[in-house]
């Protein structure tokens, strides 16, 4: 054959050629409505609750047919998923951010940054608290390959927190708390085997210790969030009694 007469060679095709980049239009707009489905799922969430979540009404909302969110959206089950991590990353920015604005060695300062922090985003989006920190939605089991590493970043960094208390020689004395070696070996001690826990010398009293501080926090602000204590004339200075009480499960004094 005459290569002269032969058709020109194909230019070669750039990697990824023809797939919409991330910052291209189809890719932002894409963005854009997967976040208004996220706002209206958290409308209904505060109207409905989780438990009546339907895309069908969602997309009825964003005046889209009811097949078309499917294109964003696989089930109910993926939107609560995504619902959940996005709250819980949104705690953890919000309470790590606090908590990294104090120095390193105010250990006390620290504590209550955290508990401080819980409570005023669980004020400002209690619906979310909810969806984290409430009732179990019927019929959902949250995959942990997508949940546990946002659901667990505020742990991680109270456990980092309660290492520096210890290495600061600063850890409140768990037998005067009342905490029993045997029973926090068998209750706590599993829990030693996570990779947060990984050269922390946390021992299973030492996290007795931190479980029954983050569980009094998380309870003082679940009971203000869902009035469970009926109308607080102060919510705030009750809430600082509690922080203080907490404080002292896990630190001890300055000699």
């Amino acid at each position: 054959m005459d290569r002269s007469s032969a058709p020109p060679a194909a230019e070669p095709t750039a990697p990824g050629a023809g797939v919409p980049r991330p910052g291209g239009k189809r890719a932002q707009n894409r963005r854009a409505i997967e976040a208004d489905i996220l706002r209206v799922a958290r409308e209904h969430l505060a109207h409905q609750g989780a438990a009546a979540l339907s895309l069908r009404a969602i997309a009825r909302d964003l005046g889209m047919v009811s097949s078309g969110i499917y294109r964003y959206v696989d089930s109910r089950d993926e939107l609560l998923t995504r619902l959940i991590v996005d709250s819980f990353s949104s705690l953890a920015a919000a309470v790590g951010t606090a908590h990294d604005a104090v120095p390193r060695h105010e250990l006390e300062a620290r504590w209550d940054a955290v508990g401080r922090a819980l409570r005023t985003w669980a004020l400002e989006r209690p619906h979310d608290f909810a969806l984290i920190y409430g009732s179990p939605v019927p019929d959902y089991e949250a995959p942990p390959e997508r949940t546990v590493e946002s659901g667990t970043a505020v742990l991680a960094l109270l456990v980092r927190l309660l290492a520096d208390i210890r290495a600061a020689g600063r850890l409140a004395d768990a037998g005067h708390l009342g905490v029993d070696p045997d029973a926090a070996a068998a209750g706590a001690g599993p829990l030693l085997q996570d990779a947060m826990f990984d050269e922390t010398g946390l021992d299973a009293a030492t996290l007795a210790q931190g479980v029954a501080a983050w569980t009094l926090l998380l309870g003082g602000v679940t009971s203000e969030v869902f009035a469970q204590l009926g109308p607080l004339p102060d919510g705030a200075a009750l809430f600082e009694c509690l922080l203080g009480v907490s404080r002292r499960c896990i630190i001890a004094p300055p000699a």
